[in-house]
This record gives structure tokens, sequence and C-alpha cells, in this order.
């Protein structure tokens, strides 16, 4: 009885593990759609569009959840003069974060 507790237990922290696994993935994916997205709006291409997507992925490991990559992008809009709306850039984030999970999900 306690190898299959024990059997359980395990199963469950692996899954775990993979789930968070798959959105920390999934999250940076989002990010980088959401930088590249964002870096056409504001006249970035090539190179200097791949570097700002980069620059959005790690703007997301200054705090838990989607603020800190929210006010990155947002600050950056309004900085180029683009006429994007909070609900269009929070629209923008959800949308991105359907097509990474189909992204991270295929792979």
């Amino acid at each position: 009885m306690a190898a299959s507790m024990d059997d359980r237990q395990k199963a469950f922290e692996s899954k775990f593990a993979h789930d968070a696994d798959l959105r920390f993935k999934a999250e940076a994916r989002r990010n980088k759609l959401l930088g590249l997205w964002a870096a056409d709006l504001i006249g970035k291409k090539g190179d200097d569009a791949a570097e700002y997507a980069k620059e959005v992925v790690k703007s997301d490991f200054q705090e838990a959840g989607d603020e800190d990559v929210f006010r990155k992008v947002r600050g950056d809009l309004d900085a180029a003069g683009a006429n994007v709306s909070d609900e269009q850039l929070r629209g923008k984030m959800i949308e991105l974060m359907a097509e990474a999970i189909q992204q991270v999900q295929s792979n």
C-alpha cells in the first residue's frame, strides 16, 4: 500500500514539474512572439527585431506574472508613438499565449 502512495506521489511530482516546464516554455515563446509583434509596430526589422524580442523575454524575469512584460512593451510602444491601447496589448498577450502553447505542445 505504501509503495502505491509513493508511486502516486512521484507521478504527481513528475507531472507538476513537466507542466511547470511547459508553462515556462510557453511563456518564453509568447514573450518572443510579443516582442516580434511589438518590434514591427515600433519599426524594428531583422536583427534589431530579434534582439528586441530577446529583451522582452528577459523582461519576464523581473517579477512573477506578466506585468513586467506588459510594462516593458507598453513603455516601448508609448516611446515609439505606437497607437496601441492597454486592452489591445493585453488581448495580444492572451492571443499569443494560446499560439505559444500550441507551438510548445507540438514540439
